[in-house]
């Protein structure tokens, strides 16, 4: 017969392959002596975090710290948790609480960067992120807080280029994936983007986002999208304002018949762009398959 320690192993190996459903029933499972231990706490937070189930994770690393005393990586959780709630100052308290007890772990100071990022600290974010790299640089957490300060920063070309060296340190981890789909997709590569978000799901599709983020890249990089590629490369604003600026230049410069085809030519992108995405959405739905 397997000891509760094997089950925490078992729990251990199915968090490690992105299967946290599984193992929060093989919590449940665990006697009821080794359930309030801190090695199942941390194991079940962790689940629960992977499944986005802040409330949960909230609730369960309260009740450990409680049961078990301070932890460094409960009260992490904890902070990441409040931070996705928005309970902000809360999730500092819990963060500087563990970095008290475990100063030099990367994961915690990453939680504190992604904390800081969050609020519009990005000098002290850069700062956390560096020490966190000092430490362990290939830490999948210290690569998503980089790529997470430079999309604050509006950084986009570091943050592709942070997503590229993620992806080549882990290959076949959802969260590079995803991060390397989404800078693709900011940099107007939608094929790319498809492609990565696809892998993301294949590797962990319990993520709902990840399956949500596949189905609009599919959407955006079908061939009749295309002539909207500048509104996902450049923004809608900044889009319409270098239309604008080209036809009154062209206005200005005595050139009113090529100004009137640009503008037609504008009118025509402004009706496309509405009417094409709604059709290519019917038309992939038909075919999607999660």
């Amino acid at each position: 017969m397997s000891t509760g320690h094997d089950q925490l192993g078992r729990v251990a190996h199915l968090l490690e392959v992105n299967r946290p459903e599984q193992a929060l029933e093989e919590l449940g499972r665990l006697p009821a002596g080794l359930s309030t231990d801190v090695a199942a706490f941390r194991l079940r937070a962790a689940a629960l975090t992977d499944l986005d189930r802040w409330d949960d994770v909230v609730a369960v690393t309260r009740q450990g710290l409680a049961e078990a005393g301070p932890d460094a990586e409960l009260l992490g959780r904890l902070g990441l948790a409040l931070r996705h709630r928005g309970a902000y100052a809360d999730a500092e308290r819990a963060l500087l609480d563990a970095l008290a007890r475990a100063p030099h772990s990367p994961w915690l100071l990453c939680q504190y960067a992604d904390l800081c990022t969050t609020v519009g600290q990005t000098d002290k974010a850069e700062r956390l992120v560096a020490r966190a790299a000092a430490l362990v640089p290939d830490l999948p957490s210290v690569f998503a807080s980089r790529f997470q300060l430079a999309y604050a920063r509006g950084d986009d070309r570091t943050a592709e280029r942070v997503a590229e060296e993620f992806l080549a340190a882990w290959p076949t981890h959802p969260v590079a994936l995803a991060l390397h789909g989404h800078a693709a997709a900011l940099r107007g590569r939608m094929g790319s983007a498809e492609r990565s978000f696809g892998q993301a799901v294949a590797y962990d599709p319990t993520d709902p986002a990840y399956a949500e983020a596949a189905w609009e890249s599919r959407v955006h990089a079908h061939p009749l999208l295309v002539p909207l590629r500048p509104l996902h490369r450049f923004g809608v604003l900044r889009t319409w304002l270098v239309a604008v600026a080209v036809i009154v230049a062209l206005n200005v410069a005595g050139l009113d018949l090529l100004a009137g085809l640009v503008g037609l030519s504008w009118f025509l992108f402004c009706v496309w762009s509405w009417i094409a995405p709604p059709l290519v959405r019917r038309l992939v739905r038909r075919r999607w398959r999660p």
